[in-house]
């Protein structure tokens, strides 16, 4: 049986930065403003006061410290807390296939392809800009590729989902180069004006390209040895924007609609279930958690990677063996775990182990069994 490979890997980052310290002065204003605002309301207790957002608090919540994005003024603006994204016309390309096609390209370059090689392309993010023509055929026209493209979601586990499915297409027969892409525009899902939720959040777009060995050329290679999906259903995490909400009965505030968690639930419930998931993983391949060279994690918050890589190692990770691009990056949902595969593994020996593993809403969780093939 052909031997699946990941010969490329492509990373668009978005040209503007935020830091805590912009984004709690800009929420600061936001919050004194609804408190002033409301303070009847406050007073005889049917609202509650906002408190104002801190540093401190997101560093000791999520070990964030600067995030990318595709519009900064928007977010920033204490009015506004959204980004400011100029509407397109159908004849231009939309905002979501437009960094797909820079970060694709990037991935083909590496691999030594161009887009007229690639017969499929499955685009997996966790808010997709339209419900259809899917996003993934625009990409697909944009570069010039054959063969067949489509959208899917499985939240942040959509990078590794993603990557299964495009596995098994080469495996299969059904594509000789297929391209993964997970375009994730997040400050357009976040509530920005919500203490606990306003700093999570980054943009970032990934792209892997897939092939059987004997159709590679020679250069980086990594060869995907394995996949394992899980699903457990979960309203702990969600995002209820969809297609039907104008025909509800029934008042709603637009920020319910938006992305919302019950973050120390999702903690206590994600953390083991993702340990257990690659535990089993390794096991069911003949591997030991030793074995294994280098842990790309989701990138959802410095206390969930720590945990999981401690219940697995029994010890506290380093940041060699479980790297974190959160500092930089934020959670940029299913293209984190990219990102840190894409930063992080030129430093790796022929053979080396790792496991690439993407979990969220659902709950789910994937992971990918990776062994370093080529240099």
């Amino acid at each position: 049986m052909s031997r699946i490979l990941i010969t490329g890997t492509g990373l668009f980052t978005p040209p503007e930065g935020i830091t805590n310290e912009e984004l709690v002065a800009s929420l600061t204003v936001a919050v004194e403003a609804w408190n002033r605002e409301n303070a009847d309301a406050i007073e005889r207790g049917d609202l509650e006061e906002r408190d104002p957002p801190s540093e401190a608090f997101i560093r000791k919540a999520s070990g964030i410290g600067h995030r990318y994005v595709m519009n900064k003024e928007g977010l920033l603006d204490p009015e506004r807390l959204a980004p400011h994204l100029p509407l397109r016309s159908e004849k231009e390309l939309s905002i979501q296939a437009e960094i797909c096609v820079a970060a694709i390209e990037q991935a083909l370059q590496q691999a030594g392809r161009s887009g007229a090689d690639v017969d499929a392309i499955i685009l997996g993010a966790s808010n997709i800009q339209r419900a259809y023509p899917a996003v993934a055929i625009e990409v697909q026209q944009a570069l010039g590729a054959k063969g067949f493209a489509y959208d899917m979601n499985v939240a942040c586990s959509s990078a590794t989902f993603s990557l299964q499915a495009a596995v098994d297409a080469v495996r299969g027969g059904s594509a000789r180069c297929a391209v993964v892409v997970n375009p994730e525009i997040t400050s357009g899902h976040n509530n920005f004006e919500l203490r606990e939720f306003h700093f999570i959040f980054g943009d970032a777009c990934t792209a892997l390209v897939v092939e059987r060995e004997e159709d590679a050329n020679p250069g980086e290679a990594w060869e995907v040895l394995s996949t394992r999906l899980e699903t457990q259903f979960s309203n702990n995490i969600r995002n209820d924007h969809g297609f039907l909400n104008r025909s509800e009965d029934g008042e709603r505030h637009p920020h319910e609609l938006m992305f919302r968690q019950n973050g120390r639930q999702v903690y206590r419930d994600v953390c083991p279930m993702v340990a257990e998931h690659i535990r089993s993983h390794l096991v069911e391949e003949g591997h030991k958690v030793e074995d294994v060279r280098r842990f790309w994690l989701h990138q959802a918050n410095l206390g969930m990677n720590m945990m999981i890589a401690k219940t697995l190692l029994g010890r506290e990770p380093t940041a060699d063996e479980s790297p974190v691009i959160l500092d930089e990056y934020a959670n940029t949902s299913s293209a984190g775990s990219v990102i840190a595969f894409h930063k992080h593994r030129d430093d790796l020996a022929l053979g080396d182990l790792a496991v690439l593993c993407s979990f969220g809403a659902g709950y789910s969780v994937g992971s990918v069994l990776l062994e370093k093939a080529s240099a």
